[in-house]
């Protein structure tokens, strides 16, 4: 069993709860601007902006999500002063059964919100999205959904998405902020890397990854996000067509982009025949959390699962060598899951 369902009650609790963060969070992002809302269809799916000009003159946007109708009634009344009711709300969520993130790793992705990370490209990646994932498809995971690393991606140049990847947040100055001793570890030659930890708390890491690039493995500070980020391969299948979700704590709730629940299913495959036998405790979180989301996918939405499938397989021999890897495993972990998988195998 990967996963237990949330109580009805626990589930419409969540819904209220990013009805509420999602107005406060468009609220505080467009309240003072002089600008207007705008759309953009990416591979045939609409997506909603908020576009001003900046004071350089270049015309900005922010994201605001994939088009729908509680996306239209935000849009509605997003210059309204927002209900501060996102607190008492979070907290009923978490007492039904909602998963919240642990005080300081929640204190690290609101800081990076408020300073608009989420809006200029960035989403919630790793163990922090799978459980934000638990809480939005209305389930509790039994397993693979706890980690000391809090890990970001940004989409990057070389990928066609939906979220705006120009405007300027200064990362490095965010995290300093707030106060809790973190310090980039510097690369072999001596530049900022990718990693924030704190000496005092070595097992507390922030990553930043994005999409591999022309410079190969070398990690990229881009000007406007004013970080470094580690380049990674197969991470642009997992950061198209992302999702919004809430990630939970005593303080509130905060509005994160994070990858659909199928891409990151099938990415995880990838990644466990991509980690090796050197980091096999990782590899195995990536197989299970892999199994549970395809255990409710094959439940809930199995189309989702095969065209994704059928996108991963497209991209090379590559990828279908390491989805062969990864299908293996899941065969060997659980074979009645795998037996009942629509999915091909790879040629």
């Amino acid at each position: 069993m990967y996963f237990g369902e949330l109580s009805p009650t626990a589930q419409t609790a969540y819904a209220e709860v990013f009805e509420a963060a999602s107005a406060q969070h468009l609220h505080r992002s467009v309240a003072h601007l002089t600008g207007s809302f705008a759309k953009k269809t990416v591979k045939g799916r609409l997506y909603r902006y908020f576009q001003f000009r900046d004071l350089d003159g270049r015309v900005r946007q922010i994201y605001v999500g994939p088009d729908s109708e509680r996306i239209r009634a935000l849009l509605d009344k997003a210059r309204d002063e927002p209900d501060a009711s996102v607190v008492p709300l979070a907290r009923s969520a978490m007492a039904l059964g909602c998963q919240p993130l642990i005080p300081a790793h929640y204190r690290i992705v609101r800081r990076l919100s408020e300073w608009g990370f989420f809006n200029a490209g960035g989403a919630l990646v790793g163990t922090h999205a799978f459980l934000a994932m638990g809480n939005m498809l209305g389930v509790t995971w039994e397993m693979g959904a706890r980690t000391q690393d809090v890990d970001f991606a940004h989409v990057g140049k070389n990928i066609s998405i939906a979220l705006p990847a120009t405007a300027k947040v200064d990362v490095h100055q965010a995290i300093e902020s707030l106060e809790m001793g973190f310090l980039p570890i510097t690369s072999f030659k001596g530049s900022p890397g990718a990693t924030y930890i704190n000496p005092s708390q070595p097992d507390l890491r922030i990553d930043f990854v994005t999409t591999r690039h022309r410079g190969g493995d070398e990690p990229i500070i881009p000007e406007h996000l004013n970080v470094a980020f580690q380049p990674l391969k197969f991470l642009e299948f997992l950061l198209e067509g992302p999702t919004q979700a809430v990630v939970l704590g005593r303080p509130g709730a905060v509005v994160v982009t994070i990858p659909s629940p199928e891409r990151y299913a099938l990415h995880k495959l990838v990644v466990y025949a991509e980690r090796g036998r050197r980091l096999q405790v990782k590899a195995g979180k990536d197989l299970h959390q892999a199994a549970a989301l395809i255990s409710w996918l094959q439940a809930t939405d199995p189309d989702a699962i095969v065209a994704c499938w059928q996108d991963l397989l497209s991209r090379g021999k590559g990828w279908q060598t390491r989805a062969r890897k990864g299908l293996r495993a899941l065969r060997t972990l659980d074979p009645d899951l795998a037996h009942h998988l629509p999915l091909p195998d790879p040629p």
